[in-house]
């Protein structure tokens, strides 16, 4: 009998709607055999997450989503697997994200205030952003208290009216920071999502050989926005290059004709395999820091 997982879901302590419990319990409903709840930049999500994964017989990897850059490219996101999450170093690294994070939210908030005071409208509370989110503040939050307010009737007016025209620069972590960064907390380290790169396809396998001197482990090949074929290819580049394969869905929130747990838009399968894949890699010692072997 083949398990199947999902290794890239976010819960309110970053962009999510749903609790780390909340995940666990939607995955042991559809029969997951094991999640990794990947919050942006944030870890304080797995211990409820761990603990719920005991209760409901659901395996649960630790996992973040580093928001990284390299050479100009910006839409790199880093997931880290199976690292110790109470490392000290990672913790501090990423306090400084948090705090950064918060700051930009607040900024944005005050774009998107001036403008609903120009539009003759009340503007949003901080406080009432902040208690919407369980963790790392971010956009999706700002958009679900828009929506609340009644200026908005969904996340896609929330973004195109106010979000994106009000929107702060990000913060983001060298990736070779990055990857030695999980590889001290223990874990090993995986490009997400490769078709939103900002790269081809001809030019992904010449970028992977650059990321796996800096210590890359892995490619998350099962992922939204590659059809089946892509999905074969991403795996048929990872195996050349020998790096394990991983895939999620990159769930946030259940909305009608979105991305779906487990499934993303109806055509990921990913086998239990991935997670034997990441425990391997991690026994043969990535967390010296230094790129793996073959």
């Amino acid at each position: 009998m083949t398990h199947f997982v999902d290794l890239h879901l976010h819960s309110i302590f970053s962009d999510g709607v749903m609790t780390p419990t909340e995940l666990v319990v939607e995955a042991a409903a559809i029969g997951l055999r094991a999640i990794a709840v990947a919050d942006h930049d944030n870890v304080d999500g797995i211990p409820e997450a761990m603990a719920a994964g005991e209760q409901f017989g659901v395996e649960v990897l630790t996992a973040v989503e580093l928001s990284t850059l390299w050479e100009g490219l910006t839409d790199l996101h880093l997931l880290g697997y199976a690292f110790d999450h109470l490392s000290p170093v990672l913790h501090e690294a990423l306090a400084g994200f948090r705090d950064f994070r918060a700051g930009r939210s607040e900024r944005i908030l005050a774009n998107v205030n001036r403008r609903l005071l120009a539009e003759g409208r009340q503007p949003l509370a901080f406080s009432e952003v902040r208690r919407r989110a369980g963790g790392s503040i971010g956009r999706p939050h700002l958009g679900q208290t828009l929506i609340a307010a009644g200026y908005v009737r969904n996340m896609d007016e929330a973004f195109n009216n106010y979000l994106v025209p009000c929107n702060e620069p990000k913060r983001f972590f060298p990736l070779d920071e990055a990857i030695r960064l999980i590889h001290k907390a223990g874990g090993c380290a995986v490009l997400a999502h490769p078709p939103f790169i900002g790269v081809g396809d001809e030019r992904l396998p010449e970028l992977l050989d650059e990321f796996i001197e800096l210590g890359l482990d892995g490619l998350e090949a099962y992922c939204p926005g590659a059809g089946n074929d892509g999905i074969d290819r991403y795996i048929t580049i990872a195996r050349r290059k020998g790096l394990i394969i991983t895939g999620g869905s990159d769930f946030h929130q259940p909305l009608k004709g979105g991305v779906v747990m487990g499934s993303g838009r109806g055509n990921l399968k990913i086998p239990y395999r991935c997670v034997e894949e990441i425990k391997e890699r991690v026994a043969r010692g990535v967390t010296s820091g230094m790129p793996p072997a073959g």
